[in-house]
């Protein structure tokens, strides 16, 4: 990119297109060469136009609008069919949760990015396919493979929204790390407007409470639930019309929670080695560690994001560098940890997962320690650690679609 913008800055028309293709790698990569070009008129103007904040708050178009409104509408009446139609609450919503944000949350992009229609449709048959197939695996008092499978059924949808969110350009990495930084800014998002709302809750029952009108199980059976499902629509709206209302809350995050994480890892590793505490005999105590590593990756996918923003910042790197290490070390115990369960006691559908994603999660690690590494000599490899995650996303939904599709086959639905 940098040398593509250094080559053309006599051509504002493929400027523009470069721009356009991926604004947030042009606007990184402008802003680093931007000393060496400010003498020029046009890098003057390339400058100003895309370091302008704009500080008013957007609400878009009025077709964006009425979509989210009706999109928000339709998730509060898919949470409210077991109020419906009488089918258990616990069967419903274990197999169903996913579908009432993910497919609205996927035909938003899908309008907005204008796919073509042949993407359109696999987005369709698919999700169509998904609801249907979760919906009649066997019932059983105890299925591991189930519950597998509809813990892994949300991810697959994320999946399918991804798709949408590239558009018809799967195989674009760039467009890949914006669907990783809109997750990020809409979890930042969708908290604050479930505070908000919680907050809002809060005031009302209490000032109904005081007229003697009790409104707890009427709030909660209608409105609460129609909020909480609009939620992660109206958060995804608010992201995509003013980036800007997050943007200046994720750097904040990346940089407070990098170093309070490394420094946890590490007493946590010391304080393993004195408690006695065995994961390879203590199945809860594993369980544990694997959600610590999912964690753990998280933050550093979320702070290598915000991070290249600013490849100048030799500390961040320097953390995450030694964030990413600590985790490798973490996850080498779970792994070794889950192999010596499977030897002892034989596979079983769990614990293939378990270290199905562990393995996954390692070298995707490694892959990004590495980068890393190689960042801290030059700041221009951080493109590299973003590639490497985005490179990598496909192999987990391969994973993904394995654990949700095929393992229960595998197991005769136990």
């Amino acid at each position: 990119m940098r040398t593509e913008i250094l080559n053309n800055l006599d051509n504002p028309r493929l400027l523009e297109q470069l721009y356009r293709d991926n604004s947030s790698s042009f606007k990184r990569e402008f802003n680093l060469v931007y000393p060496e070009i400010q003498e020029k008129l046009i890098a003057q103007i390339w400058h100003a136009r895309i370091n302008f904040k704009n500080e008013e708050i957007s609400w878009g178009t009025n077709k964006e609008l009425i979509f989210i409104l009706v999109a928000s509408f339709i998730a509060g009446l898919i949470a409210k069919i077991p109020d419906f139609t009488g089918i258990s609450q616990d069967q419903f919503y274990t197999r169903n949760i996913a579908f009432i944000v993910f497919p609205l949350l996927t035909a938003y992009f899908a309008w907005k990015n204008n796919i073509q229609r042949k993407s359109l449709l696999i987005v369709s048959a698919v999700s169509l396919i998904s609801v249907i197939y979760i919906n009649v695996l066997p019932v059983a008092t105890k299925s591991d493979t189930l519950n597998l499978a509809c813990i892994h059924l949300p991810l697959f949808l994320w999946a399918v929204l991804g798709f949408a969110f590239v558009s018809d350009k799967p195989n674009n990495i760039p467009h890949r790390l914006d669907f990783l930084r809109y997750n990020a800014d809409l979890v930042v998002m969708t908290t604050i407007i479930i505070i908000a709302g919680a907050l809002l809750t809060a005031i009302t029952i209490n000032l109904f409470n005081l007229i003697d009108i009790k409104l707890e199980n009427y709030y909660f059976k209608y409105i609460g639930i129609w909020g909480l499902a609009a939620a992660p629509i109206f958060g995804t709206y608010l992201v995509q019309t003013n980036p800007q209302l997050v943007h200046r809350v994720s750097p904040v995050i990346a940089k407070v929670f990098t170093p309070l994480v490394l420094i946890t890892l590490v007493i946590y590793l010391f304080a393993l080695l004195f408690t006695g505490k065995d994961p390879y005999n203590d199945r809860e105590f594993l369980l544990i560690f694997n959600l610590l590593l999912i964690g753990v990756m998280a933050i550093i996918l979320f702070s290598i994001a915000e991070i290249s923003k600013n490849s100048n910042s030799k500390i961040g790197v320097i953390l995450l560098f030694a964030l990413s290490a600590i985790t490798v070390i973490v996850n080498g115990i779970a792994l070794s940890a889950i192999v010596f369960r499977i030897s002892e006691w034989g596979i079983t559908p769990n614990r293939l997962a378990v270290l199905g994603g562990n393995v996954l999660i390692l070298a995707n690690l490694l892959i990004v320690t590495y980068r890393l590494f190689k960042t801290m000599k030059d700041s221009r490899e951080i493109m590299k650690v973003e590639n490497s995650i985005a490179s990598f996303l496909p192999i987990y939904v391969i994973w993904i679609i394995f654990m949700t599709f095929i393992v229960p086959l595998l197991f005769n639905f136990k």
